[in-house]
């Protein structure tokens, strides 16, 4: 069996399986500004998010989508911390803000994924 000390681990890619790929991607690009890294012959598009791979994939036909209303959340940082900013942009793409908090905004991708940008800083872990 192989472990891996925690500090060793880090995000690797996410996968975001689509009936649309097209429409997921331009809002990823178009909205969110990542940039595509690859495009996977007749399968889907890897955008770069900093350093991991967000993939959006070709769903199955007979695979569900997300469910309503869910609350499970793909948070990524709000460009330069700045929600006011981001409440704008989001705003001018035509994107509804659901909720927010002090930190954060919380919208749906075009499947209904619950997004969020958001500048919560995490206070240091204890290394002891």
């Amino acid at each position: 069996m192989l472990l891996l000390a925690s500090n060793a681990m880090r995000l690797h890619h996410i996968a975001l399986r689509t009936k649309d790929v097209g429409r997921l991607v331009a809002f990823y690009r178009d909205v969110l500004a990542l940039r595509p890294w690859s495009v996977q012959r007749g399968s889907g598009v890897w955008l770069e998010l900093d350093g991991v791979v967000l993939m959006i994939e070709a769903a199955d036909p007979n695979e569900p989508a997300p469910p309503a209303g869910t609350r499970e959340l793909l948070a990524l940082s709000a460009l330069d911390g700045d929600l006011d900013r981001a409440r704008s942009h989001l705003q001018t793409c035509g994107v509804p803000i659901e909720a927010e908090t002090a930190h954060t905004l919380y919208f749906r991708d075009p499947d209904g994924r619950r997004v969020a940008l958001s500048n919560y800083v995490f206070p240091a872990g204890d290394t002891a």
